[in-house]
């Protein structure tokens, strides 16, 4: 190629007004936000609830294992343990103990919050329940109580 063309070659990209770029215009970026918060705002909510979902049967499946738990503690021990902590760690004079018979992490719900056990319960032997999300007693979906009767 000779010299002279490679000049006109070189001038005439160097005069184009228009200039290409490698990065993105601000349209092009608030545009893909945009699709972001509408992919978000769409899919989070579904995400959320089935999160509680989650925790609701886990609490059903804790307190059955709970609920286990206080029958091995009795075929154990020949009385029922006066509390949860007792399925834990051995308290004084009851002869026959042969636990842990669950971790100690396992006494509070999926909300953080200590199961109830009353000891004798109204609907059996014994009760265990937890109040649901809301802390509260009754309520409905995610705030219902979770029991070891029904």
């Amino acid at each position: 190629m000779d010299l002279d063309r490679m000049n006109i070659i070189i001038s005439q990209r160097g005069s184009n007004p228009r200039r290409t770029s490698d990065g993105f215009t601000l349209v092009e970026l608030l545009l893909v936000l945009v699709i972001l918060a509408l992919i978000g705002g769409l899919v989070l909510p579904g995400i959320i609830g089935k999160a509680e979902g989650a925790k609701v049967k886990a609490a059903g499946s804790q307190i059955n294992r709970l609920a286990m738990a206080v029958e091995s503690f009795y075929l154990d021990t020949g009385s029922t343990p006066d509390s949860l902590d007792a399925l834990v760690s051995e308290s004084g004079g009851v002869e026959g103990w042969n636990g842990p018979y669950v971790k100690g992490s396992s006494l509070k719900d999926p909300w953080g919050r200590e199961y109830v056990y009353e000891y004798p319960g109204e609907h059996g032997d014994f009760d265990i329940y937890s109040l649901g999300a809301d802390g509260q007693p009754g309520g409905e979906g995610k705030n219902a109580d979770i029991n070891s009767w029904d």
